[in-house]
């Protein structure tokens, strides 16, 4: 009971949650407008475009942080504007690790919405028109309801996939205790020193959340 109080045992899920909650929010938006967008619009390198949008689904974690070093490093340009706006790298923070979890789940949540978007009857929102409403009005209370079941259960996988994060998060954020280190990287740890009541604890922490998540998919899918 002591070791599960403990800031040892606490702080990773903390962060994780942290991590995956503002990952989440952002994924949630961005992989929503995308999907709108693409799902309606033709034009051409639509194909490449979407193509980059879905590699980090099917790239090894370890070349998505490499990735993320070269275009947020040091030696970049947005690295080096990163750090002149907020007097540090984002490298090696709990910022990185969000970052991260954005490039591995987008494309989830991105998936998701395009097949919720293109699922829906066009008919619909051009009575919508007819009745008077803008394009605003309709995404909002036309095309927003008539997706939610497919959106939500695309924003509970990203967030689970947020969550998860280890490749990524590891190269790009590292695994500094009370900083960067989150459940993925922290059972890392405690499996690489020995630890391994600690490493159970968290890895039981995180099976029983994912499962609740999963569950709670199909439930809205049925």
């Amino acid at each position: 009971m002591d070791l599960l109080l403990s800031k040892e045992f606490l702080n990773p899920i903390w962060l994780s949650f942290k991590v995956a909650t503002i990952a989440g929010i952002i994924v949630i938006l961005l992989g929503t407008v995308a999907g709108r967008i693409l799902s309606r619009k033709s034009f051409r390198g639509k194909s490449i475009i979407e193509t980059i949008l879905m590699l980090p689904m099917v790239l090894p974690p370890t070349v998505v942080g490499f990735l993320l070093i070269i275009i947020f490093g040091k030696n970049s340009l947005i690295g080096q504007a990163i750090e002149w706006l907020f007097n540090q790298p984002i490298i090696f923070t709990w910022w990185a690790a969000v970052l991260a979890s954005i490039v591995v789940a987008f494309p989830l949540m991105y998936q998701s919405a395009k097949s919720a978007f293109q699922g829906i009857n066009l008919d619909i929102e051009e009575a919508a028109r007819l009745d008077g409403a803008n394009e605003w009005q309709i995404f909002l209370f036309v095309t927003i309801p008539l997706a939610s079941k497919v959106l939500i259960a695309g924003s509970v996988l990203s967030f689970a996939r947020a969550l998860g994060e280890f490749g990524a998060t590891l190269m790009f954020a590292g695994n500094i205790p009370g900083k960067t280190q989150t459940i993925p990287t922290a059972i890392y740890l405690a499996i690489d020193s020995g630890n391994m009541q600690l490493a159970w604890m968290w890895v039981i922490s995180i099976v029983v959340l994912s499962f609740i998540m999963l569950l709670f998919v199909r439930t809205k899918q049925n």
